[in-house]
């Protein structure tokens, strides 16, 4: 720990460290910092440079503006911390950082915090007048250092996720489909905006959903369909005649892991809800992703999930492997705009 005589400079940094905005030059060694970080506390990298490349060049993210890297006196990024805060109303604003083991306890990710608090009371003016807005962030459950800086800084924790896989020794059981409905392959020129309007109101019941332009939606989805792991044939469409129904958009594998598939986003629109057409949807994505040769399968879930998901998925054999912790720390009050309980 730092002597309390010793030098602090912005934010609270201690002396010979220097805050700047990111460029992507620091993108290599941002990545190995981040992934130091998550061998230490889970036994495996959590990122790649190709596909963290992608977080960086998000439409709407001014990058010095939005990504800050903390420089330690011998040259080397000591931390880095984002702020997204990128889409109307500019309501739920979300930070999310990172400190090299060799650099923790002295003072970084509080200095951080200081700064991704800063950065977001800027935005609250351009939210919807009498809204609330707040600012989140989330750990991973494991990093006790990290809550404690967390709770130290004014957040409250709020909230548990999951990430939960299963691990298929053999081919899982074949979908039964509720009738009347048809799967259909993903097409990128004809159905962008069926599925980007599925995955809208499929959400819409999930807790901390919020609005936004629906250009917006369409934009982050083009932007997601040039990463290195989108394949069209693994985002599957279950339609009712022409309307989709639900869907169950997959990864051929994961940053932290090529052995296991990844379920991005699986949604069933409200009206074809309690059919049986997401577990439907899940046991397809498992069967084709076990017919490629991955072994496992995973996904991320809220761990209070408004709609009955985790009962899904454990109903689908899949059991949790990590936690993360939520907290948000109120920077306006008045009316939440986010979906905080289902209509």
């Amino acid at each position: 720990m730092l002597a309390e005589r010793e030098v602090t400079t912005e934010y609270g940094l201690p002396e010979g460290y220097v805050l700047r905005g990111a460029t992507l030059d620091d993108l290599p060694e941002a990545v190995e910092m981040f992934n130091v970080y998550s061998r230490q506390l889970i036994g495996t990298d959590e990122v790649t440079l190709e596909g963290y490349r992608r977080e960086w060049e998000i439409p709407l993210l001014n990058l010095p503006e939005d990504v800050k890297v903390v420089i330690a006196p011998d040259g080397s990024v000591a931390a880095c911390q984002e702020l997204w805060d990128l889409f109307d109303p500019h309501t739920r604003i979300n930070t999310w950082g990172r400190v090299h083991p060799n650099h923790q306890g002295r003072g970084l990710a509080t200095a951080l915090l200081r700064w991704a608090e800063e950065r977001a009371r800027r935005s609250i003016s351009r939210a919807p007048e009498g809204a609330r807005v707040a600012l989140l962030n989330w750990i991973n459950s494991l990093d006790t250092a990290a809550h404690n800086v967390m709770v130290g800084a004014g957040f409250d924790l709020i909230r548990h996720s999951y990430r939960m896989r299963i691990d298929m020794n053999e081919a899982p059981p074949a979908p039964v489909w509720p009738e009347g409905i048809t799967l259909r392959p993903f097409d990128p020129d004809r159905d962008l905006e069926a599925v980007a309007w599925a995955d809208r109101e499929a959400f819409r019941d999930h807790w901390g959903f919020v609005e936004r332009p629906f250009e917006q939606d369409l934009q982050m989805f083009r932007h997601w369909m040039g990463e290195p792991r989108f394949d069209p044939a693994l985002w599957f469409m279950a339609m009712q005649g022409d309307e989709v129904a639900g869907i169950s958009l997959c990864d051929p594998w994961t940053e932290e892991d090529a052995q296991m598939g990844w379920v991005g986003s699986l949604g069933v629109v409200r009206r074809y809800r309690k059919q049986g057409l997401g577990l439907a949807l899940l046991r397809h994505s498992f069967g084709e992703l076990y017919r490629r040769g991955q072994r496992a399968v995973g996904l991320g879930v809220d761990a209070y999930n408004l709609t009955g998901a985790l009962r899904l998925y454990e109903k689908a054999g899949m059991r949790v492997y990590r936690k993360n912790n939520t907290y948000e720390k109120e920077l306006r009050p008045g009316v939440e705009l986010s979906t905080q309980t289902v209509a």
